[in-house]
Parts: C-alpha cells; structure tokens; sequence
C-alpha cells in the first residue's frame, strides 16, 4: 500500500501512526489575552479583558449554573465567550455587581435575564455579527 509522508498507513488490521513532530523551541514568550501583570489594578485588567475579547462573561465560578445556562444559550446561536472567574474586588469594578455579567463588544449586557431579553427581542444575533462574533 502506498502511502503519503504523515498518512496513516492500514494493512492486516495494523495501525502504524508516524510520530509527532515536537513543538517549536522558541526564545520568547508570547503573552496571552488571559494574562496579566502582578501589577496590574482589578480595573485595569477588567477593562483590558473587556477590550480583547468580543463575547466574555465574568462568574464568580464556573461551575455557576447560571454561567453555564449563558454559555449553553450563547453556543446554540454559535458564539462561544470566553469566561473568567472573578473574586468580589473585581465583581466591585463590574458594572453589574452581580455575576455572572456579559459583555458584547464591549458594551455591558449584564446578566442571564438581560441574554435572555436581548435574545428573545431578535437583537442578540444582530449584535453578535455588529462585533464579529459571529458571522451572517
């Protein structure tokens, strides 16, 4: 059987894989969107967090079953935001107090009824596309 450089290769029901290749060694280290630094204020990391990301939600946990109902709710429409877990010193710089609270382009939707307002009115699809979070 011919077989192409990284193909699999089947004959008599035996299964050769070829090895993985390692990851690239490099000199740098790039810095993540979900970083921050030790010296960076609540304020300024939500803000940041809030600016590099189209669809996020903040929970206090992510096993919150409100996170969870928001997530689920978001995917079925194709989104999927990206959540962060905050303590109460950053849920104080939120503009909603309560979490879990979602940000669409930047813009402060706040929680699960609001989703579910904005969903129900026809408007978050639209908005979703606004910010390119999904795509019509």
């Amino acid at each position: 059987m011919k077989t192409m450089q990284g193909s699999w290769n089947f004959s008599n029901d035996d299964v050769s894989v070829p090895p993985a290749a390692p990851p690239p060694v490099s000199s740098t280290t790039a810095s993540t969107s979900l970083s921050f630094d030790k010296e960076e204020t609540p304020e300024s990391k939500i803000e940041r967090l809030i600016s590099e990301h189209p669809v996020i939600i903040f929970t206090r946990s992510s096993s919150c079953c409100m996170c969870h109902v928001m997530k689920k709710l978001l995917s079925t429409v194709g989104v999927h935001p990206t959540v962060i877990e905050v303590d109460d010193e950053e849920i104080a710089c939120l503009a909603v107090k309560t979490a879990p609270v979602l940000f669409i382009g930047g813009g402060c939707v706040g929680g699960f009824e609001s989703l579910v307002a904005l969903h129900l009115s026809g408007h978050l699809v639209p908005r979703l596309v606004e910010v390119g979070a999904l795509w019509s």
